[in-house]
């Protein structure tokens, strides 16, 4: 149906109106986040169809587009620091085509799932060949709690429960309970499992975050529940619903393709949960807020995390390296996310930044001085692990106040 021609020579006349394209030059280009699942079937089909010597080249396929291929087109085609005016956020906010393109990523992540598992099912696979896949599959998984992640932030239980079914491959459904009522409330302290320390690998990191992710989601939900007075063991419970749902996935992948996919479905779940911890391990490292007179911690921030503007890491992941713009505004979606100068930055983008995290003398030698640099000198201000702070201050010449 055309418009009324009353409201067309009203856009006319409005030499500030913009078409949704002219609002968002990447509006089109946001389909390469839910294209990942696209990808890993590619990668599936290569291994199936692929002559026997090129088949672990496939299987290992989803490493490499993640740690070699997208890093290398994210330093070539570079960085985008625009910002949508005050005006153009509310009409992104409103443009559900945004939210479409977010839930588009599931059903494509399932039919991956079930693709990988048929594959890893048949009696040729080898065990090896069942962890190389459960890897390249524990990227889209991985990156699918990303998925979860934005619709974790929205009001509708339709949104929640979509939350859940991305979460379930990976068994990861704590995540949005903990994350939107316990990681937003402590982020860049101590006290928060998900945020890294300064001298803090991330293999100390890991277990520490993943343990008390997960102590903190039955925290906030046991507390909800006895504030409506019902018991843990409520049908209610997010938790158990979304832990059930998962259980359903892969009880129906085993019914369906055999015990002999458990390597597969072990391996792709922990590197998937791995990938997502690592990008938690970046996002606040070091970073501290800091406490007023009455031992309060002051309000989220953006110099509170770190923040990059790689196009192409930020239209897989939806825009999480504008980090400090969601901590401000934790329902915002993520197409009208803003950058902002006093924000720290990273060197490169997420996806550059992932092997570096995992050697932490290369990490270390990275990111030491950029918090040093932050603080201005004041190590102080940083968040510290406590039993390298001494080494670290006597690195950075420094005293320990």
């Amino acid at each position: 149906m055309n418009a009324p021609l009353h409201l067309l020579k009203e856009m006319e006349q409005d030499v500030s109106y913009k078409s949704a394209a002219q609002l968002d030059k990447k509006r089109y280009l946001w389909l390469i986040s839910p294209f990942l699942p696209v990808l890993g079937m590619g990668i599936l089909a290569g291994y199936q169809f692929a002559p026997k010597p090129a088949k672990k080249v496939f299987a290992l396929g989803g490493p490499l587009l993640l740690h070699v291929i997208i890093p290398t087109i994210d330093t070539l085609i570079g960085q985008d620091a625009n910002n949508p005016s005050n005006e153009d956020v509310k009409r992104l906010e409103e443009d559900r085509y945004y939210s479409r393109l977010v839930k588009s990523f599931i059903p494509l992540q399932y039919a991956a799932n079930i693709y990988a598992a048929y594959l890893v099912g048949r009696p040729q696979t080898s065990l090896v060949d069942k962890i190389f896949l459960g890897i390249s599959m524990g990227m889209v998984n991985g990156i699918a709690v990303n998925t979860a992640h934005e619709l974790s932030h929205k009001s509708s239980k339709i949104d929640h429960l979509l939350s859940h079914l991305a979460l379930a491959p990976t068994g990861y459904n704590h995540f949005r309970v903990e994350h939107p009522y316990g990681h937003h409330k402590r982020a860049a302290t101590p006290e928060d499992p998900a945020s890294s320390r300064m001298g803090e690998t991330f293999y100390e990191f890991w277990p520490r975050t993943v343990k008390g992710s997960f102590k903190s989601a039955l925290q906030i939900e046991t507390q909800r529940l006895k504030r409506k007075g019902k018991s843990f063991w409520s049908k209610d419970n997010e938790l158990l619903q979304g832990w059930g749902m998962s259980a359903a996935f892969h009880a129906a992948l085993l019914a369906r393709f055999g015990t002999g996919i458990i390597p597969y479905l072990a391996t792709q779940a922990f590197y998937g949960i791995s990938l997502f911890e690592i990008i938690n391990y970046i996002e606040h490292y070091g970073l501290l807020r800091q406490k007023d007179a009455h031992g309060k911690y002051e309000r989220t921030m953006p110099e509170h995390s770190w923040n990059n503007n790689n196009i192409v890491t930020n239209l897989f992941l939806y825009q999480l390296q504008r980090h400090s713009d969601h901590h401000a505004y934790p329902t915002r979606p993520f197409q009208a996310l803003r950058h902002f100068d006093e924000a720290p930055e990273l060197p490169s983008g997420y996806a550059s930044m992932l092997l570096p995290a995992m050697i932490p003398p290369l990490w270390f030698k990275i990111m030491d001085k950029r918090v040093f640099e932050h603080y201005q000198g004041n190590l102080n201000k940083a968040n510290i692990q406590p039993k390298r702070r001494a080494r670290i201050f006597k690195k950075f010449g420094v005293v320990d106040n």
